[in-house]
């Protein structure tokens, strides 16, 4: 009888599914993509993204998981129409053609329980390139109103624009762009 249920014990552990990681997905309402470039020397112009969505996998006892952010540059926001307009053609964002631009990672960088960086690709007017975020804040714990689960940081990265092709105006208008966002996302 010992060893009949020694055997279904060991049968249970052995058919028990791998741990998963667990899945969220981002809350557009707290995530929104800002970018800074240097104007002609003279200031630092300032934009931001006002749709977002994505998705997020962690499994922080493995220190694993995935990042998908998906940026509408159609809700490019410059603060006046006349700016919007302007970025949003080609030579810049060509939004009409290039309705998105997304950051893919499956390497997340880990310090302790904390991410602290991923590492993936950046696809911006078609072109993809390798792009490193660096994540800093980063909490998961339960949201204190809705109390559900969730995670949220604050991710800055710089790229070279030239690198996707957005050459307009190059070098007075700055090669570096900076960008940062919050990113809050809840628990699937």
């Amino acid at each position: 009888m010992q060893k009949t249920l020694a055997l279904f014990a060991l049968s249970a552990v052995l058919a028990a599914p791998a741990f998963a990681a667990d899945s969220y997905t981002v809350d557009p309402s707290h995530t929104f993509p800002v970018f800074e470039v240097n104007h002609f020397g003279f200031t630092n112009q300032r934009g931001r993204f006002n749709k977002s969505a994505g998705k997020i996998t962690l499994d922080l006892a493995a220190k694993k998981g995935s990042v998908e952010l998906i940026i509408d540059t159609t809700s490019l926001d410059m603060g006046f129409d006349t700016w919007n307009q302007h970025l949003s053609a080609d030579g810049f964002f060509n939004t009409e053609k290039f309705r998105t631009m997304t950051f893919k990672s499956d390497k997340l960088i880990f310090d302790g329980a904390k991410v602290i960086a991923a590492e993936g690709s950046f696809t911006l007017l078609g072109v993809t390139k390798p792009l490193k975020l660096t994540v800093n804040n980063f909490r998961c714990a339960p949201h204190p109103f809705t109390k559900k689960d969730m995670c949220g940081a604050d991710v800055t990265a710089t790229l070279r624009r030239s690198d996707f092709g957005m050459t307009k105006f190059l070098p007075a208008v700055s090669d570096e762009v900076k960008i940062s966002s919050p990113v809050e996302a809840y628990k699937d």
